[in-house]
């Protein structure tokens, strides 16, 4: 699920990606990515597993992995991190491999976890289309 609005740290924060201190101009400010930054299979996966702290994250580290399967891990290996929709409209290349060059094209080719949305969009009437893909011209 796209997420419309996340938020900074703190200013002062810091972490293993950031060492230094985060600048007050930077800390605790709204930004809207459009985008959830998780893995997901859209059905255009490279067919490669994703490493464990790429997958999970840094909760990676509180997980229990007394459930943990080879079979479960190796679902991994057609999932992509699913960029944000932020500044899409700077992209001439479209999806993580680059193979759409419009926005309906790769409104299109979701499938995976996003079959049911692409089967929604098509139902669209063609102005209701035509909006979605001016809002996203927008961002």
């Amino acid at each position: 699920m796209s997420r419309q609005t996340l938020t900074t740290a703190p200013a002062g924060t810091t972490s293993t990606a950031a060492p230094s201190p985060s600048p007050p101009a930077l800390g605790d400010k709204q930004f809207h990515p459009y985008g959830d930054f998780l893995l997901h299979n859209v059905g255009t996966g490279d067919g490669f597993v994703v490493a464990m702290l790429e997958h999970y994250g840094q909760k990676m580290y509180q997980t229990n992995w007394r459930n943990l399967s080879l079979p479960e891990y190796n679902k991994t290996a057609n999932k992509i991190r699913t960029a944000p929709l932020w500044g899409v409209r700077l992209h001439s290349r479209l999806m993580h491999d680059g193979d759409s060059v419009t926005l309906f094209d790769a409104i299109l080719r979701h499938g995976g976890e996003a079959a049911k949305v692409t089967k929604k969009f098509k139902k669209l009437k063609p102005a209701e289309k035509e909006a979605l893909l001016e809002f996203l011209r927008s961002l």
